[in-house]
């Protein structure tokens, strides 16, 4: 397997469970500190984000629970893969996000994790707010309208 199969750099590893879960607020883009393999598991796609939250402690901003595998060639220097892993943001935005994050019933979730054009892994993490029963039930039935007009479109 050669490295241009193996590795890309167009990656965009999507949450798609947290915008049913959740009303997703605002979005914001943030960088991510990684260890040496990490970003060759992120390379190979091998990530998940679906059990992850973010947490501030101390004016920082954390993400927990996104599994990175470990990378398969890796040796004994090799991560481990759900470590919780620091977001970058700009100090304003964590004090905005702080101060909305106390809010009662908001809280952070990445919602998708991409490499961009300069070659970083980035995170797009959103503040949102949990959905009742209800309100998953009419995202459902908004899913399934939609379905039902594009096929009868064509």
């Amino acid at each position: 397997m050669s490295k241009q199969q193996r590795f890309s750099n167009d990656i965009n590893i999507r949450n798609k469970q947290a915008g049913f879960e959740y009303e997703l607020l605002d979005k914001y883009v943030a960088g991510i500190v990684l260890k040496g393999t990490e970003i060759k598991s992120i390379r190979e796609g091998k990530v998940s984000l679906q059990d992850g939250y973010c947490y501030l402690n101390n004016g920082e901003l954390f993400a927990k629970g996104i599994n990175i595998n470990v990378y398969a060639q890796g040796t004994h220097y090799n991560h481990e893969a759900t470590r919780e892993r620091k977001l970058l943001l700009k100090r304003e935005e964590l004090r905005r996000l702080e101060g909305k994050v106390e809010e009662k019933g908001l809280t952070l979730i990445p919602t998708r994790l991409f490499i961009n054009e300069r070659g970083y892994a980035k995170v797009e993490i959103a503040l949102a707010r949990g959905k009742k029963l209800h309100d998953k039930r009419d995202s459902i039935k908004e899913k399934d309208i939609k379905r039902e007009l594009s096929r009868v479109k064509f």
